[in-house]
């Protein structure tokens, strides 16, 4: 008989975290979903709803990331999908606690310690890695490897751009060190939701003016989350790769992502035995 697949997903108290795990909980009841959001409220509110576990950190604080992974841990043994949603356009630089700058910590850091502390039931699951990027690393990145965290000549969206590049990376990395995981990397859509809320530029009008027009919504990011969730690699999309959408692969300059996340894992002090 087979195990029910348990799935965690990140960024899963609002946007298309919440719609994704909607989603899930009602096309695949036999599915164990772990969700994990910011916003206590919120993430037990859609927790209770849907009837599933969850846990509550901010990833500004790669302590709680920590916490977080021995939590996670603590209750299973097994992660068949991991879904690195949880992200954000900050004003900044703004410089955390741990010593990078809040957009590059939340959207690539804490993502990639967080990928390292579950490695074990990932790699012995043959897990999907699913990261949610954005078509800003396309408009908005400009990449420095010896500025990754975009702490000179910052704007927020010049930091969220090559963030979500970052995503792009982690993926195409994980895909080349790991080659019994799925890793993928999407493009949600333009989606009207609060993550841009923190952020002082024409990015955050943008999404206001979305939000109120009803021109644009979390369900259709929430539907491209599942399908990647869901997704088998070599069938539904290809190891590594970055989706405009389900089916379209786009070219991503990920050369450099080697020596970024040798890097990190140095700063962070992290293995992957």
């Amino acid at each position: 008989m087979n195990q029910p697949r348990t799935v965690l997903i990140t960024g899963a108290s609002d946007g298309i975290g919440r719609s994704a795990a909607t989603l899930l909980a009602d096309s695949r009841p036999d599915t164990r979903l772990i969700l994990v959001g910011r916003n206590p409220d919120k993430t037990r509110d859609i927790a209770d709803r849907l009837g599933t576990e969850h846990f509550t950190a901010d990833f500004a604080d790669l302590g709680q990331v920590r916490t977080l992974a021995e939590d996670v841990l603590s209750t299973t043994d097994r992660i068949d999908v991991l879904a690195n949603n949880a992200g954000g356009i900050f004003s900044g630089p703004e410089i955390t606690g741990d010593d990078f700058e809040k957009t590059w910590q939340v959207n690539v850091v804490a993502p990639w310690l967080l990928t390292n502390l579950l490695r074990r039931p990932l790699r012995e699951s043959r897990a999907n890695v699913v990261s949610t990027s954005s078509i800003a690393a396309f408009l908005f990145a400009r990449f420095r490897a010896d500025d990754p965290g975009t702490r000179e000549n910052f704007t927020d969206s010049r930091a969220y751009g090559t963030a979500k590049l970052g995503d792009a990376m982690m993926t195409a990395e994980l895909a080349k060190r790991f080659p019994e995981l799925g890793p993928v990397a999407f493009h949600p859509g333009v989606i009207a939701s609060n993550f841009a809320q923190e952020s002082p530029s024409a990015m955050r009008s943008f999404y206001r003016l979305l939000d109120r027009t009803g021109l644009a919504g979390p369900d259709g990011g929430g539907r491209r989350l599942a399908h990647f969730i869901e997704g088998t690699p070599g069938v539904h999309f290809e190891r590594g790769r970055f989706y405009l959408r389900p089916g379209l692969p786009a070219p991503l300059a990920t050369r450099q992502a080697s020596a970024v996340f040798r890097d990190l894992d140095e700063q962070l002090g992290l293995s992957w035995d």
